[in-house]
């Protein structure tokens, strides 16, 4: 039977605090009344929640409009909202004057979407409802599609001011969320049936500021550990000069704390690292790394890479190169520079060629896919416990999860295995993914 219900297309650009900004939307929609539709063209209103951090995917949000814009020329009763960073930076310039836009909205006012969906429906004219100026985060409902892991925000904003970044303008100055509600939340993810929470910020380490409680991240790790149900604990992204003895001994000691982390170099050059104002060396960050390892031996390392930032000579290309190498990470999110509006970098000198960036990007890529190969061959012929949470769409009869140590592991199994650990032996692996072979006594379990 067909639902009556008016339907809501959410169209999601970025990272995961985004991809968690429209479960809060979704779930804000759903309590208005809406459903969610995965067809735009069978929607009254179609939401996108945009990203700002790279220029690409500024550029996509642009095309979507454009197409959607299309849409709305053939129906003009739809209805159509940009929200998220760009929405944050552009503010009523994005309503234009073909009026395609009927509401645009901020990160931190994801909370006013019922309220903003009925100005539209009474006035008639676009809604802008943008400001980072909440000194608190708003709790919302939310509608998440997966029941085995999910996204918990614990903070919102940054205070670090990046020279490249642009958060502290569109998402504003941290705030961290009341330890009892992050609790809350979490119980109510065990009791529903989920098995993994992954804890979201734009900096988790230095999560408490500004609370009135005493508590820091490793306090806040202590108090999940306990919840039942809840198998494994993730988090992103943690900022290398927060990075603290307290929080590695947390992870080594609690069970449920994968063995995972990301942690943002950014370059391997003590100079372009005091441009970009990340308040750390190179040597310190590989002593934090060091300091990591020894503590927990099997633990997977992350990173964030950004190449041809202003100023970057050849020299300064070679100490990120080689910081690279000598770290060996277990994988990289490598990008080009691209100039943000409102960051400082927009005014430093030495700006590089496209094409020179490219190259270097190049390069570092092509030497981190054969660590990363390495890396993931050392894991052939050992077990691994494997979280399943979904088919692979590129085999009947396969289903794919993860391991502690953050790899994604496709197996043959039953669709019922989903939603369970299992113990896997790895038989193969590739540059994206391992191969492994369901235990028989893991099976049965």
């Amino acid at each position: 039977m067909q639902s009556d219900k008016k339907k809501v297309y959410i169209k999601t650009f970025g990272c995961q605090m985004n991809e968690h900004d429209s479960e809060r939307i979704a779930g804000l929609m759903a309590e208005a009344g809406y459903d969610l539709s995965e067809r735009p063209d069978d929607a009254q209103v179609i939401i996108l929640n945009s990203c700002s951090i790279r220029e690409k995917a500024y550029d996509k949000l642009r095309s979507e409009i454009g197409r959607f814009g299309s849409l709305k020329k053939k129906n003009p009763g739809l209805v159509i909202g940009v929200g998220g960073c760009v929405a944050q930076q552009e503010g009523k310039r994005l309503l234009g004057g073909g009026r395609l836009i009927d509401f645009v909205f901020g990160p931190r006012a994801i909370h006013k979407i019922p309220e903003i969906m009925e100005r539209v429906s009474v006035d008639g004219r676009g809604v802008v409802e943008i400001g980072t100026t909440d000194d608190k985060m708003v709790d919302a409902n939310m509608k998440r599609d997966n029941g085995i892991t999910a996204w918990v925000s614990i903070m919102e904003g940054c205070d670090n001011y990046c020279s490249y970044c642009v958060v502290p303008y569109t998402r504003g100055r941290e705030v961290s969320r009341p330890s009892n509600n992050i609790i809350s939340e979490i119980e109510g993810l065990a009791s529903d049936g989920f098995k993994e929470v992954t804890l979201l910020g734009q900096n988790v380490s230095s999560y408490g500021k500004g609370l009135s409680e005493s508590v820091d991240f490793p306090t806040l790790l202590s108090s999940i550990e306990p919840i039942k149900g809840i198998e494994r604990i993730r988090f992103i992204t943690s900022h290398p000069r927060d990075l603290s003895p307290e929080l590695i001994d947390a992870m080594a000691k609690l069970s449920k704390v994968c063995e995972h982390i990301h942690l943002p170099l950014q370059s391997g050059s003590d100079k372009i690292l005091e441009t970009m104002n990340r308040g750390y060396t190179y040597e310190e960050y590989r002593k934090k790394v060091d300091l990591i390892r020894d503590r927990i031996p099997s633990i997977s390392v992350s990173t964030d890479i950004i190449v041809g930032f202003p100023g970057e000579d050849r020299d300064d290309f070679h100490k990120t190169r080689d910081a690279v190498m000598g770290i060996g990470f277990d994988s990289i999110f490598l990008f080009r520079y691209s100039r943000r509006p409102n960051t400082a970098a927009l005014s430093l000198d030495g700006h590089l060629p496209e094409d020179l960036k490219i190259e270097r990007l190049e390069e570092i890529l092509l030497m981190q896919k054969e660590i990363t190969s390495r890396k993931n061959r050392s894991y052939i012929g050992r077990s691994a416990q494997v979280l399943f949470d979904g088919q692979n769409s590129k085999e009947e009869g396969g289903i794919a999860g993860r391991t502690r140590t953050n790899r994604v592991v496709y197996a043959k199994g039953d669709s019922s295995l989903i939603g369970h650990l299992k113990e896997v032996k790895i038989v193969s692996s590739s540059f994206a993914s391992l191969r492994g072979k369901l235990l028989e006594n893991s099976i049965n379990a």
